[in-house]
């Protein structure tokens, strides 16, 4: 995709969604870094059914550990990994408790140095919580940056790094939202909507297609 189509692409995003926001729910920096934790391989909504639970008895670190692992995946038993997660999570509120005085620290070192933490829920929190201009990539984010021209590479750190280049400076705080939005509702892994599409002129994909047929209404 050529500097003009990203500019494109990203415009017409936010001229329909200026503020967009994660679907995980949260309250605190806290509730936002668990939620991500327990999201891997599981939706959004399934992880907010659980964490409402969750959050309504530990709203924080301190009120988590006391719970404990037998209680927390009781909790979060609905979502996938649910035992593993329950004993990262656990793990990670003792060392905020031990190490940074309960709150979530905001260097990329500390946070990847939680229990279950990788570089893509640092990124989330380091984006949504601080305002920092990350790229975390799901797969979403991944489909939708091949598919439409903005990365070529195979590995989601390659993803990643060319999206950081190429993604227009103006939209980089908000653009992993975006991606993920429009791979969520619009440009889906098996039938993506290249009919209702409003970015389709720019994209790779979009571009080889052939023109939408006119209805006996005159519509597309």
């Amino acid at each position: 995709m050529k500097p003009e189509a990203a500019e494109t692409f990203f415009a017409t995003l936010a001229a329909a969604n200026p503020r967009p926001q994660t679907e995980l729910e949260y309250t605190s920096v806290f509730e936002l870094l668990a939620a991500v934790l327990l999201s891997a391989q599981a939706t959004d909504v399934g992880v907010n059914k659980a964490t409402r639970r969750l959050f309504a008895l530990a709203p924080t670190p301190q009120k988590m550990v006391e719970l404990g692992v037998e209680r927390v995946t009781e909790l979060i038993r609905t979502i996938g990994l649910f035992r593993n997660k329950a004993k990262n999570l656990v793990a990670t509120c003792e060392i905020l408790i031990q190490q940074h005085g309960g709150e979530v620290p905001r260097s990329r070192e500390a946070l990847e140095a939680l229990p279950g933490v990788g570089r893509k829920t640092a990124n989330v929190v380091l984006n949504v919580a601080f305002g920092e201009p990350t790229m975390a990539v799901d797969t979403h984010v991944y489909r939708v940056s091949r598919r439409a021209g903005l990365a070529r590479s195979e590995s989601v750190r390659g993803v990643e790094d060319e999206l950081m280049r190429r993604v227009p400076e103006a939209y980089l705080v908000d653009a992993h939202h975006w991606l993920i939005l429009h791979g969520r509702y619009v440009c889906t892994a098996r039938a993506p909507r290249c009919d209702v599409c409003t970015v389709r002129s720019a994209c790779d994909h979009g571009r080889r297609l052939p023109p939408p047929t006119m209805s006996a209404k005159g519509k597309p």
